[in-house]
């Protein structure tokens, strides 16, 4: 099994690999792939040294797998190269997600749908996932009518740049800005860019991805996402209307059998999921979970992952792996 990474030195592609090694993926050859300032520079896979590529010569190579991770523009170019070599490109940027041609796939909901002929799978924004990881279950049970969803956002979303925007400012030293304004005791009610109704492009991926994912462009989604100081991982406050009236208790325990999903939700131990608790970890935790009084038949609930991992890198992996075990590549 021959993998390319590409953007295999950038914040999601390092964990890539990462994810790759933990899950010991059969990957017999490397081809880290990334931008023409690091190519030839050597990366360290599982005891083996591998020299970065540029692009042309990756696609050359004709790897089984392409794990994308090198923003829009790089997939909307290259992504088509990899395919026409033959190669299965997973690309984990927004460049594919709504194309009607290609599958948006979040693997323990709709990994079935999967052929050998999808040589370009999008993998969904890292919030759209732990979204509908916990929703998915619950609209086959109860059918999910209305979503409102507030995020809370890692500033990891936006890449090592705000990393060190953060950082800097905790030391009171003036460096360069990845956002407009200080994020240090902050939250900015800006992830993206804004489109012509008001709403950002992140809150529009929450609104549309669903629908896609989920295959029901019934449900109705409005989104507030804002960015947080927070490094472990992305929350989200979800409140859920459903066409049928639910047990909170028979919605846990069906979260509770939900592949990929952990409930933290005790009250008396004051157990509910928190980023730093996240940070590292592959499971959507769900917690909080409660009637909404103002309203019938609707839920309050409170979700939490990494982005970095499940939002991203390892979503990304758990598709090769489908595709592996189901003999699609």
């Amino acid at each position: 099994m021959r993998i390319a990474v590409v953007g295999a030195t950038g914040m999601v592609g390092e964990i890539m690999l990462k994810v790759l090694a933990e899950r010991n993926f059969p990957v017999t050859e490397l081809i880290p792939v990334a931008s023409e300032k690091s190519i030839g520079k050597e990366l360290e896979f599982k005891g083996k040294f591998y020299k970065v590529v540029g692009l042309q010569t990756a696609v050359d190579m004709k790897a089984d797998i392409a794990l994308f991770s090198a923003g829009g523009d790089t997939s909307l170019e290259w992504a088509p190269k990899f395919a026409a070599a033959g190669t299965t490109v997973i690309d984990n940027s927004s460049a594919w997600r709504m194309d009607p041609t290609k599958k948006l796939i979040v693997p323990e909901i709709n990994a079935s749908e999967l052929t050998k002929e999808d040589k370009i799978i999008a993998n969904p924004n890292c919030s759209t996932i732990q979204m509908v990881l916990v929703l998915a279950p619950l609209h086959k049970k109860y059918n999910v009518k209305r979503v409102i969803v507030s995020t809370y956002q890692s500033i990891t979303g936006t890449g090592v740049k705000a990393v060190q925007q953060l950082e800097n400012e905790y030391a009171g030293v003036q460096g360069e800005m990845a956002y407009k304004y200080p994020i240090h005791r902050n939250a900015i009610p800006q992830c993206d860019s804004f489109e012509d109704n008001g709403y950002t492009k992140e809150e529009m991926k929450l609104v549309r991805e669903t629908k896609k994912i989920l295959s029901d462009n019934s449900i109705n989604v409005t989104a507030t996402a804002v960015r947080v100081p927070i490094v472990g991982g992305h929350s989200e406050a979800v409140n859920v209307e459903f066409s049928e009236d639910f047990d909170v208790n028979e919605v846990r325990s069906i979260l509770q059998n939900t592949a990929g999903v952990v409930v933290e939700d005790s009250t008396e131990n004051f157990s509910y999921p928190m980023p730093i608790y996240a940070e590292g970890k592959d499971a959507v935790f769900v917690g909080r979970i409660r009637r909404d009084e103002s309203q019938e038949n609707t839920l309050n609930m409170w979700i939490v992952a990494d982005n970095l991992r499940k939002g991203a890198a390892t979503n990304t992996v758990q598709i090769a792996e489908y595709l592996v075990t189901k003999h699609l590549v």
